[in-house]
Order: structure tokens, then sequence, then C-alpha cells
């Protein structure tokens, strides 16, 4: 593909008259233009505070992170023969695995105060590259290759310690306020030995920062239940939970998904100013507009697990010209890239070959060089460690952290967040619990009128001991369905909250226990208060009492089992 062959360009199938006219080819610093519609009405203003140390390691302000030789294979295990007969035979004689390579030699590198965009078509390896950079590569994905931070390898510690990832899924208790949310996770994120006074004030930074002031004491909302802040500042909330400790390092995948073009620019004015900090920001994004991306410093652009291009928008502009694949005047630079290294179907040689062209002369080019460069001494240095001819940099930290508890805050300050929490999230649902003691009181109900009046005779006694079996399943079924409800709504907050390190799962069963304590002490009263005298059981106010204790410990061990289990099954 050469700039005389442009009639050949396996490139573009859409029209180019069809696309909307927004993009300047010649974006100034990296800002939207200054013409467009956009930067009129809803610019967020971010107030840029001074640099303070929250708990990095090392007091680390600025990182560069480099990859070199990154690859990254999706095995699976398959049998050979199905047939029963076959059975007898060992395991390798029947197994074998299917590996697939997503990532191909993938060298890189993202610098202080940049704010790099990883773009490409679906299934160009986007997340997994980012899932390999965060060493969260998910089961049945090996991947491989030398993760560097300031020229030093890079550890799974040592990059949790000093990075923030802000997941594409937005988790939160919904009855929470913004404020509240960011009250705990200032709770539970930050180093046991911060005050809590200087908690407060890191929260009321963060929220004037990322423009929160307006909704910081409004609901955050349950989809289709309770309305609450919009998506954007969902966005943005998700971006103050990961900046409380001031990371100099972030990673975000697809921020803007889900998001209107209005709110997705104001999602991406938010990571361009805290790359402005200082802050080392790596995002992955689908399909940006022109706006967007004239806001990027650096572009990664993936095809086929390889990297096609990795410098800034202007230097693509001039790469892909001389590639004689020039981007057309007022067309959406990000679209052409896509079009033009996205397969099509029923041309996958043509599309392969562009891709090697595109690949194979960036890598000759002096931007790649330069990148194989810095990775070649990433290598040299994690060699020089591997053989102890060096200590790492962050070895001594690593070695500091393994010591310690991976949780930042005490085992008390857990609880005291956690029940904290689950008290306001039970006590903001009123209707919940409305709805709960008004079954309790039409199943107590129904439950005496059909054993009403019982006499102490043969068949009374019968009678009796059904009705007391009634007592029972009731008491255990009600409430370990209750227990399903909630729990399950819960479930992929209490996940990502428990592997992120923020508390234990001791911590959160006892809390929520202790959180729900009165209601399932007051169901079971409430349900014996209404059958017990109706059925005709001994009137003894000491009969009574016990057989409400006896109910509301029913309640609660079944409550318990059922939260044990369902914890169980998920962490493990």
């Amino acid at each position: 593909m050469t700039a005389g062959s442009e009639e050949h360009e396996p490139l573009i199938t859409s029209s180019v008259d069809q696309q909307r006219v927004t993009y300047n080819n010649s974006p100034q610093g990296g800002n939207t233009p200054s013409g467009s519609p956009r930067t009129s009405g809803g610019e967020v203003t971010l107030a840029i505070p001074h640099n303070r140390s929250y708990g990095a390691i090392g007091g680390v302000e600025k990182v560069t992170y480099t990859w070199a030789d990154v690859n990254a294979f999706a095995t699976e295990t398959r049998s050979r023969n199905k047939r029963f007969w076959n059975c007898w035979k060992t395991s390798s004689d029947r197994m074998f695995q299917q590996r697939k390579q997503l990532l191909k030699n993938i060298n890189g590198a993202a610098y202080p105060g940049e704010l790099l965009a990883i773009m490409g078509s679906s299934g160009a390896g986007k997340t997994t590259l980012l899932n390999t950079l965060t060493f969260r590569t998910p089961s049945g994905v090996v991947a491989s290759g030398t993760r560097a931070l300031n020229g030093q390898p890079a550890t799974p510690e040592a990059l949790t310690a000093l990075s923030a990832y802000v997941q594409q899924q937005d988790l939160f208790i919904g009855t929470l306020t913004v404020k509240e949310h960011l009250i705990f996770q200032a709770l539970v994120r930050m180093d046991r030995h911060i005050p809590y006074a200087q908690r407060m004030r890191r929260v009321q930074e963060v929220i004037t920062e990322l423009a929160l002031s307006k909704c910081q004491n409004t609901v955050i909302g349950i989809s289709g239940r309770l309305k609450g802040i919009s998506g954007g500042e969902m966005k943005r909330l998700s971006f103050a939970s990961e900046v409380l400790t001031d990371p100099p390092l972030m990673f975000c995948d697809e921020p803007t998904s889900g998001l209107d073009s209005f709110m997705a620019q104001n999602v991406i004015q938010v990571l361009s100013g805290l790359a402005k900090k200082g802050k080392t920001v790596i995002c992955t994004i689908h399909q940006p507009s022109s706006e967007l991306y004239a806001m990027f410093d650096k572009l990664l652009i993936m095809a086929d697990g390889r990297v096609a291009f990795l410098g800034s928008p202007d230097q693509a502009t001039e790469f892909f010209k001389d590639l004689g694949a020039a981007c057309p005047t007022n067309y959406n630079p990000a679209d052409h890239y896509i079009q033009l290294l996205a397969g099509v179907p029923g041309r996958e040689e043509t599309t392969r070959h562009t891709i090697d062209t595109v690949c194979t002369a960036f890598a000759k080019s002096e931007i790649g060089c330069k990148i194989a460069a810095e990775a070649e001494n990433s290598i040299f240095n994690e060699r020089k460690i591997s053989k102890g001819w060096a200590d790492s940099a962050w070895s001594n930290a690593a070695a500091f952290r393994a010591r310690r508890s991976p949780y930042k805050a005490s085992w008390c300050a857990q609880f005291r967040a956690v029940l904290w929490r689950s008290w306001l999230s039970v006590t903001k649902e009123p209707m919940l619990i409305k709805v709960r003691f008004l079954q309790t009181v039409m199943v107590s109900i129904l439950i005496g009128l059909i054993y009403f009046g019982q006499n102490l005779d043969q068949d009374g006694v019968m009678n009796i001991n059904g009705a007391i079996f009634l007592f029972l399943t009731n008491m255990t079924f009600q409430n370990i369905f209750a227990v399903i409800n909630v729990f399950c709504s819960e479930l992929p907050i209490f996940i990502r909250e428990h592997h992120s390190g923020m508390y234990r799962a001791d911590v959160y069963f006892l809390s929520k226990t202790l959180a729900e304590a009165p209601v399932f002490a007051t169901i079971p009263l409430v349900f014996t208060t209404v059958a017990y005298y109706m059925i005709g059981l001994n009137p003894s106010p000491a009969r009574f009492f016990i057989a409400s204790g006896l109910a509301a410990l029913i309640t609660n061990v079944a409550t318990s089992f059922e939260v044990i289990k369902q914890q169980d099954q998920y962490i493990t």
C-alpha cells in the first residue's frame, strides 16, 4: 500500500458524505476546537488542588508505565472423543488444549501528564490489553510480557498500590447519596494513619474537583426503581471513588459507554483534567466522536491483537498519510482508522494484508523504534533483577505490604464503616420494610384463622403441633427468600469491593446481620403476637416471650445461614 496506489486501498466501504462534519484536522494543544457547540454550554470546570500523599507507596507522584513483548493466549480444554467406551483412557489421551493468540508482541508506554486512549474495532484486543496491563486477566487467558513502573519491573502488589481502575460497569448502593458513598470509600480506602478530619477534607476536595457539588446530597438511584443522578454524574462518581487516594496511575475501561455525546465529552474532560495534574491516564474507548478524539494526548490503535499506531493525533495523521491512507477532509479520524483496520466480511485476505502493512510500517517507523528501545530497556532491567544483579525499586515496598494486612483500614474501622453503610441502606428503604411487615401480618392472621381456638385435647395437641411447624417453616423460608433478594442485588458490589481489598467477608456478614437485626427481631414478635393468642396457646406472658425469642433466634439463624452460603458460593 503506497501513496500512488490509492485505488487499491481496502479501506472504507461506507460513504464519507453521510458523516457529520465536525473534525478539525489541526487540533490545538489537544483541546476541543473553539468553534465547537459543546464548549460553551456544559463544560466541566475542574479545580486542581496541590498533590498530597494518601497512601501511595514510596511517595511516588508521577509514574511512567511501559510494557514490552506482551502476549496473551486464550486456552480451552476439549475432549478428543466423547464416546463412553473411551472413559477408561487417561486424561492426557482424551483431552487437548486449543490456544488462540489474542495479543501479539505488544510494546508501548504511557507518560505522566498524558491521556492515552486505546482504540480499535471490536475484537482488536483493547480490553484484553487493559486487563493484561492491570494484572486482571480472566480465567482461561494466559498473559506474558514485561510491565515496568518508572523503568523497573512492576508487580501486581506495586501496581495495585499505585493505580486506580475504573471499571466499565458502575456499581453503587443506590439509596446512598453521593457524599455518603464517598465518605464510605474514604473510610475503607485510605491508610489507617490518616485522621478522620483529613479524610473528610479529601472527600470535599474530590467533590469539588470532579464537579459533583450540585448533586452531593442527591441519592445515587436504582435503575427502574429510584430516580437519582444522571449517567454522566454516575461515571464521574466512579472516578471520584478511585481518585480519593490520589493515585498517580489510572486505568479506565470504556468510560463513555452508554453515555450521550455531551456526557461523554464531560467524562473525557474529567480524564484530561486528571492527566493535566500529572497523572498517567490509560483508557479504552469505543468509537469516539471527533470532539473526543481531539482531546486525547496519545492514541494506541489496535488491530487483530497488534499495535497499528502509538503516538499523538497529529502524528497519526502524518503516519497514515505517508501510507497513502490519509483521512479525508472533514471526516472523523477515529472512524477512518477503525474502518481501515476492521475486518470486512468477504474481504478477510485484503483486510489481513492491510493490517500487516500498517503494523509493519509502524514497527519500522521512528516512533515505533523509539518505543521498542524503551521496551528493550525494561526487559534488560527485568533480566538484571531476575539474575540478582540489581534490586527492584518496588521490592522493599512490596515486601512491606506483604507483611501488612492487604486491607488499608483496620478490622474495627472496616466494621464501623460497613455497619454505617448497611444501616443507611436499610433505613432508606422503608417500602421494603413495610411490605415485609404486611406479609408477616397477613400470613400470621391466615395461620391464626386456620388453627383458631384450639382445645387441649388429643385433636387440639395434634393441631398445635401443625401450627408450630408452620411457625418454624414460615420464619425460616420467608426470611431466607428475603436474604436472597437483598443479597443478590448487592452481590456484585460486595465481590468488587472485597476483591479490591476494601473490607473482609466476615466484616460484611456481621455488619449486615447487625444492621438488619432490629427488623429480624421485630418481624418474629409481630408474627407471634398475632397468631399466638388466636391459636389458643399458653397465655402466660413468660411462655409468650419464650415463643417470641425462639422465633427470633430461628429467623436470625436462617438469615445467617443463607448469607454465609451465598458468600461461600461466590467468593470461592
